[in-house]
């Protein structure tokens, strides 16, 4: 390994030569009390900034290994030690001059969800810190002694003041960990107590703006209604109330900007934990609960929506369904479907996004439309059928449609941010209004049970994908959308991704499914799904980049991997 005294040797021997003779710095290098890795180095100095991490032992950073003894813990402490690094270091950005991106220093930007990212990760033995520098130019000349700056004078006052344990807030960096255990202790209470959610009283649910996922200040905190009011024994905070969502089907009723979509968004989002001071650190999802809409236009490949959809005009199989250009309803159809096959056990729906011929079939229009005319089975059909035979819940925001207060075992009314239980009201008036027979009757759907959803084992062949060196070529495009050779993937639906590293790391996994697929044609998609998955909760977010992982990716869940790979546009249908 290099030392220190070598690595300034070389910057005084480029010095003043052309832009790519910064290349022979790449190595490690000694530095005391830790190791500077120079990964990637800029073609020029406009081009994506130099790839760097740095490497300090457990020993050297002293934290307390009780600190990141659990998943949870450690995870929280990451996330936390993110936020510190980039903080110290965002004091030095462009404090280094020159052309272009001379100077940038950047790591992972979090948000107020807490993921696991590859931008810092920890064991018992090492802190790995990963994140990019713009190397010094003037135009295409090389600056030294401004990179020597950077990486003599700002690097390592970043590893002192955020790295260190001695030298940091102990108080709060406890207060992380506490607060990381007491979440995942309701995550745990959740199943114990036939709970698919829980929200805090107190709990800030509103958002500052459409482009802030900060508190609104002002807001009306939550109350939980007295009669769905539970409390929680935390081994921190210790006894907390709020509202516990039972399984089975729950209905979110109100009048328009009364908090329904506020509820609902709080729940999507409650999958993940939040940092302290966001106003929904106590607000918890089952962690497998997903968000369903219509989405017209989106591709599927060979989807068994036959649970929804059956006896196409056009004869079109519904049992192994593809398409490049799906309806709202085929979309909704597949959208379920395929989050049921991915172990979701809540799903999350809001009557605004829906296709309305998806969700439901008024009296009028059954009597119309003769029932053997009609292909669709409304969810509204199903959604019994899906709880008692699969035990997926439902969690549906209706704000015009009725028809679901037959169905429905809690039905919640948000009214000027107020929670109120109303599900006794709207029983005694459902038993004045008499259901009506919908298009498929409860009793034929609970016959045919766990048959109805089983998912045919997929082999799936993609074309062939465009290369670059022999590599897939992957561009991303924000948090919405990646391409993959010519071919994208769109996730602006797939409304729980929070982080565009999320979508950065699910790029790399459509990248690693195709590179499987090209080895082993025959391979069963599912069973490659679930390779992958497990992976990931093993090893992080990394596990599908081989020995050269970057520093921008975020932890994906197994519903998030499943609604990508179902979107790829790639496989020949």
């Amino acid at each position: 390994m290099n030392t220190e005294a070598q690595l300034r040797e070389q910057l005084n021997r480029i010095n003043r030569r052309s832009y790519p003779a910064y290349k022979d710095l790449r190595g490690s290098y000694q530095f005391p009390g830790y190791i500077l890795h120079i990964d990637h180095v800029q073609g020029d100095p406009f081009a994506a900034p130099s790839k760097v991490s740095v490497e300090v032992m457990q020993k050297m950073a002293e934290f307390p290994k009780a600190l990141f003894s659990e998943p949870h813990r450690r995870i929280a402490l990451q996330d936390h030690l993110i936020r510190e690094f980039g903080k110290v270091m965002s004091g030095y950005m462009f404090q280094a001059k020159g052309s272009g991106k001379s100077g940038l220093m950047s790591i992972s930007k979090c948000g107020q969800q807490v993921l696991e990212r590859t931008a810092l990760t920890m064991d018992d033995r090492r802190i790995l810190v990963r994140f990019e520098v713009g190397f010094p130019a003037n135009g295409r000349t090389i600056n030294a002694p401004e990179l020597e700056k950077i990486l003599f004078r700002f690097v390592p006052e970043c590893v002192k003041r955020a790295l260190y344990y001695s030298n940091m807030d102990a108080k709060k960096i406890q207060e992380i960990v506490e607060l990381a255990d007491d979440q995942q202790a309701i995550r745990e209470q959740l199943p114990e107590r036939g709970l698919v959610a829980f929200v805090a009283n107190g709990a800030m649910l509103p958002r500052e703006s459409g482009v802030s996922d900060r508190p609104m200040r002002g807001a009306v905190p939550f109350e939980s209604p007295e009669s769905m009011e539970v409390e929680l024994t935390l081994p921190h905070k210790g006894k907390i109330k709020g509202m516990g969502i039972p399984e089975g089907i729950t209905l979110i009723v109100g009048g328009g900007y009364h908090g329904k979509s506020t509820l609902l968004k709080a729940l999507e989002l409650g999958v993940y934990n939040h940092i302290k001071g966001d106003g929904r650190e106590y607000v918890i999802t089952d962690h497998t609960a997903m968000k369903i809409r219509a989405e017209d236009g989106r591709a599927v490949s060979h989807v068994n929506i036959s649970p929804f959809i059956n006896n196409l005009p056009n004869g079109k199989d519904t049992v192994d369904f593809s398409t490049e250009d799906a309806s709202g309803s085929t979309s909704q159809a597949a959208n379920v479907v395929e989050a049921v096959n991915a172990g979701a056990k809540a799903l999350l729906i809001d009557e605004d996004t829906s296709a309305t011929n998806f969700m439901v079939r008024d009296e009028l229009m059954q009597s119309v439309i003769a029932k053997d005319k009609e292909p669709i089975t409304p969810f509204i059909d199903q959604a019994r059928n899906l709880y008692k035979n699969q035990g997926v819940s439902v969690i549906l925001v209706a704000g015009s449609s009725g028809a679901y207060f037959h169905i429905a075992d809690k039905v919640i009314q948000m009214d000027t941010y107020r929670t109120l239980d109303i599900t006794e009201k709207v029983r005694a008036i459902c038993e004045r209004t008499p259901e009506k027979e919908g298009g498929v009757h409860e009793l034929a759907l609970s016959m045919l049970g766990n048959n109805l959803w089983k998912q045919n084992d997929r082999v799936l062949t993609a074309y062939k994908v465009e290369k670059k060196h022999d590599q897939i070529k992957v561009k991303q495009f924000g948090k919405d959308s990646f391409s993959i050779g010519k071919s994208a993937v769109e996730l602006k639906y797939v409304e729980q991704i929070s982080d565009v590293e999320q979508t950065t790391t699910l790029s790399y996994v459509m990248k690693y499914v195709l590179e499987q697929l090209e080895k082993n044609p025959n391979t069963e998609i599912h069973e490659l799904l679930e390779t992958i998955c497990d992976r990931i909760n093993e090893k992080g977010p990394g596990a599908v980049c081989g020995r050269n992982v970057p520093g921008n990716l975020a932890e994906v869940r197994r519903q998030e991997i499943y609604a990508c790979v179902n979107r790829y546009r790639g496989f020949r249908i």
